[in-house]
């Protein structure tokens, strides 16, 4: 496992998701709004699990900490990337990600 600098934490606006291919893998960085100054980070697989559409591209919902695919609606946990909704069946991959300072950080398998 390595830990990698994704972006910058200004590459990713707050109540935003965007998507970043790092050694091979497509990620989706999320930042939410949060009680402390530097919010809420995730990251996760950013293919949707029912069909190859960029979750990146999605809408979120802060209030449940998920993001919704635009293409057929299905809603995925940005903690457990667990699916919420159909018609996707299957969870997407979830990463640790730490900030470091203005870097965006995130362990890969």
């Amino acid at each position: 496992m390595a830990e990698l600098r994704v972006c910058a934490t200004g590459d990713v606006p707050e109540s935003s998701a965007r998507r970043f291919d790092i050694e091979g893998h497509r990620l989706c960085v999320v930042h939410l709004p949060s009680s402390d100054s530097v919010g809420a980070w995730y990251v996760i697989g950013d293919e949707c699990s029912h069909a190859d559409y960029s979750l990146a591209e999605g809408d979120l919902w802060p209030e449940d900490c998920a993001i919704e695919c635009p293409q057929h609606g299905s809603t995925f946990s940005l903690a457990t990337g667990e699916p919420r909704s159909f018609p996707a069946t299957r969870p997407v991959p979830t990463y640790s990600v730490q900030i470091d300072g203005d870097n965006v950080m995130v362990v890969l398998p």
